[in-house]
């Protein structure tokens, strides 16, 4: 059993930053607990606030050595008023051909249809959880079971921009051209730029 039905863990990752910790598990419920505190943080803006990395289940604060330490941050972060729950961001409707290379892979390897893939893909909503990897690409929490799928083998030498993709239990979109291991079953001409989307905000894919 995950953390998340704990108290947060504050770790030291570095003589400037902390860890706090909500779940070892990925889960909606930790990533809610991440974005609560990564929007309480970010409004509050301390002075000895560098950075903020969230990611599913945890929440990277890099931080000013000569302004606060370890405990002084863990205590601001403890002063959330409830981590427990973040407002829902805006929703984002993402326009999608599903034309990508993988598509028919991933309809074999879980025996479906192209269709029944493309019904699953846009049936869901999706939870931006954190962006990370290159500027824009968010990483989507939400994807029905049924097209978990795994990353390629060797990863290509360049993914187009607009790309969507799937690796595991995440679904993602490529902002701009670069290598990438994700199943590729789509593409959108939606402008991803870098701050497109935010923690917290809701995705719908809509195919074209």
């Amino acid at each position: 059993m995950g953390l998340v039905d704990q108290s947060p863990a504050y770790l030291p990752a570095s003589d400037a930053s902390l860890l706090v910790r909500f779940s070892d598990e990925i889960s909606v419920e930790a990533n809610r607990r991440v974005i609560a505190l990564f929007r309480y943080l970010h409004q509050a803006s301390p002075p000895w606030l560098v950075n903020l990395h969230p990611a599913y289940a945890s929440l990277l604060i890099d931080f000013d050595p000569h302004l606060a330490t370890h405990d002084e941050v863990a205590a601001a972060a403890r002063q959330q008023p409830d981590t427990h729950f973040a407002p829902i961001g805006k929703r984002i409707d993402v326009p999608v051909r599903y034309n990508g290379p993988d598509l028919g892979f991933v309809a074999e390897t879980h025996r479906l249809t192209p269709a029944q893939v493309i019904d699953l893909h846009a049936g869901a909503e999706y939870l931006v959880a954190f962006l990370g990897f290159a500027p824009g690409f968010a990483y989507l929490l939400g994807l029905p079971p049924q097209l978990a799928t795994p990353r390629l083998d060797r990863p290509r030498p360049q993914v187009p921009a607009g790309s969507v993709g799937i690796a595991g239990q995440q679904t993602g979109i490529y902002p701009s051209a670069s290598p990438g291991g994700w199943r590729l079953i789509g593409e959108t001409s939606l402008d991803l730029h870098a701050d497109w989307a935010m923690p917290g905000d809701r995705i719908r894919f809509v195919p074209q």
